[in-house]
C-alpha cells in the first residue's frame, strides 16, 4: 500500500524479496512502479531473516542506492555495516518484535540489540505509532518520525460467495485477521466465543495456516471439535474484502501490535469493533467500552455478548470511519515517508 505511492512521489524504489517465497513462473520484476530483485534466504524461522536481511545490504552495497530502508528492528541489527559501507540508511521501527512469544531468550536478546543499534546507527527514524516513537525517545534518546500505517479505502463486496466456501453467514460471524501467532491470543478469542454462546454465529481466524507450527496446530484441533471455528487460511484481494464485507463483529485479542493495520481496515468497514486495551490498540477511534484486558477471556465473552445485542450505532461507527480516512490515509504516510528520504538526501 505504502510503496506504490511512494514512487508516484518521484523515487525509484527496489524491493529485495526473498526468492524461496516465489515460484519462478510467479516472480515479478515490476509492479505498481516498484522494481523488484529476488535473493536467496534459508527457510529456517530467526535464521531467515538475518540471512535475508545480510545478503540485502551486501547487495546494496554493490548497487549503491540512494537510501537503504530497513524494515523492523531486527534487520536494523545490521544499520552499522551497512554505515560502514558507507550507505544511508533509515530503519522502521514496525513493533516490539523481542515480546513475541514465540522467540527464546537468544533471539528476544538478538532483536533488542537491533532495535538498539538500528535506532543509534540509522540516518534517519521512522516509528509506526506514538508509543514506539516515545519509547525510542526514552530509551535510546533520538527522535524518530512518526509516520502511522493506513488502512486503504474499504471496498465493499456485496455478493456472499466468498463466505459459501467457509461455510459463513452474513453478520453472523466474528472476524480476526492476524498472523496466527500466540501474541494475537487468538486462543483467548476462541475461549471467549465459547463461553459467549452466541446462538448461530461462528468465528473466522483469517491467517496463514502452518500446519507444523504448534500453535497453529491446537487451533486446527479446536476447529475440528467445533465446527463453528472456521480457520480461513490466508487471504487477501476480494475474499478478504468479502469477510470484511459481512462481518457482524471484529474482534482483536492480541497481547502485541505495532500500529494494527487490521483493526483500522475493520473499523473503516463500519463493523462493531472489540480489542484488547493495549497502548497501541488504544489509539484506535473507539470508545473506552470498546476494550478489554489482554487475557481477560470473561470480559471478552460479556463485551461480546453485549455488542451483538446491542451494536454501536450506525452514527458512531461513521464517526470513526472518518477518523481512519482522514488521519490514517496512506498517502498521507507516503508523502512523510519521501520527506524523511529527502531530509536524508539533502533534499
Amino acid at each position: 500500500m505504502l510503496f506504490p505511492l511512494v514512487a508516484r512521489l518521484g523515487w525509484t524504489i527496489e524491493v529485495i524479496q526473498r526468492s524461496p517465497f516465489f515460484k519462478k513462473g510467479t516472480r515479478r520484476r515490476e509492479w505498481h512502479g516498484l522494481r523488484f530483485v529476488y535473493l536467496w534466504s534459508p527457510l529456517k524461522p530467526g535464521v531467515e531473516t538475518a540471512v535475508h536481511s545480510l545478503l540485502g545490504v551486501l547487495y546494496a552495497a554493490v548497487r549503491r542506492p540512494a537510501i537503504l530502508h530497513l524494515h523492523g528492528i531486527g534487520p536494523g541489527f545490521l544499520a552499522p555495516l551497512a554505515r560502514l559501507l558507507r550507505l544511508r540508511v533509515v530503519v522502521t521501527h514496525h513493533a516490539f518484535d523481542y515480546r513475541r512469544e514465540k522467540w527464546g531468550r537468544l533471539a528476544k536478546a538478538v532483536i533488542r540489540t537491533g532495535e538498539w543499534l538500528g535506532m543509534r546507527f540509522a540516518n534517519e527514524r521512522i516509528a509506526v505509532s506514538p508509543v514506539i516513537a516515545e519509547h525510542v525517545r526514552a530509551v535510546h534518546r533520538v527522535a524518530p518520525w512518526v509516520i502511522p500505517n493506513g488502512a486503504p479505502k474499504p471496498r465493499v463486496v456485496t455478493s456472499t460467495a466468498s463466505l459459501d466456501r467457509f461455510n459463513l453467514q452474513p453478520r453472523r460471524y466474528v472476524l480476526c485477521v492476524a498472523r496466527l501467532e500466540p501474541t494475537k491470543r487468538q486462543n483467548d478469542l476462541l475461549d471467549a466465543f465459547e463461553s459467549a454462546a452466541l446462538d448461530g454465529w461462528s468465528v473466522a481466524l483469517v491467517g496463514r495456516v502452518d500446519r507444523t507450527d504448534a500453535y497453529t496446530k491446537m487451533l486446527l484441533a479446536r476447529a475440528a471439535k467445533n465446527p463453528s471455528i472456521v480457520l480461513t487460511d490466508y487471504q487477501t484481494g476480494r475474499t478478504l474484502r468479502c469477510l470484511y464485507s459481512h462481518a457482524g463483529l471484529f474482534v482483536l485479542p492480541s497481547s502485541m501490535e505495532g500500529h494494527p493495520i487490521a483493526l483500522l481496515e475493520a473499523i473503516s468497514y463500519g463493523l462493531p469493533t472489540i480489542a484488547s486495551g493495549i497502548p497501541e490498540n488504544l489509539l484506535a477511534p473507539l470508545p473506552r467500552e470498546s476494550y478489554f484486558a489482554v487475557g481477560d477471556t470473561t470480559a471478552l465473552a460479556s463485551l461480546m455478548r453485549a455488542t451483538v445485542t446491542n451494536p454501536p450505532a450506525h452514527e458512531a461507527r461513521a464517526a470513526a470511519r472518518q477518523v481512519v480516512r482522514e488521519q490514517f490515509g496512506w498517502r498521507h504516510s507516503a508523502l512523510a515517508t519521501s520527506d524523511v528520504y529527502g531530509r536524508v538526501v539533502g533534499r
